[in-house]
């Protein structure tokens, strides 16, 4: 799976996924921090790569539609977390991903636990 890692996560992220078989890129490495969010999705979506972010701006649906994107995954981590919290809820994201496809889909990563938010289909 095609991902880009939010500037928000570091290299050990990266290796995770990266060692899980993913074509992964960050933020860091195209020069693109401090992009506004809506222009860092929209590159993620010509891309056709998944977003892995921190940034709970991204877990909302009403501004970030996921069926527009090739998936957005938003890490929860607790309120005063450790590096360890960070790599627990990326190891989570890789075994996820690893069973279940992200694309279009928001997903809402805890450690042990992804929340899948499914859109209302249109009538």
């Amino acid at each position: 799976m095609k991902l880009k890692l939010d500037e928000n996560l570091g290299k050990r992220g990266r290796e995770i996924l990266s060692a899980a078989g993913h074509d992964v890129a960050t933020v860091a490495s195209q020069s693109l921090e401090k992009t506004e969010d809506a222009k860092l999705i929209e590159c993620c979506r010509r891309e056709k790569r998944a977003l892995v972010s921190l940034d709970l701006d991204f877990a909302n649906p009403l501004h970030f539609r996921p069926s527009d994107y090739s998936g957005i995954a938003v890490l929860r981590l607790p309120r005063k977390p450790s590096h360890e919290d960070l790599l627990r809820a990326v190891r989570t994201l890789a075994a996820g991903i690893g069973r279940e496809n992200v694309d279009g889909r928001l997903w809402i990563v805890e450690a042990g636990r992804i929340r899948v938010f499914q859109e209302k289909q249109s009538d």
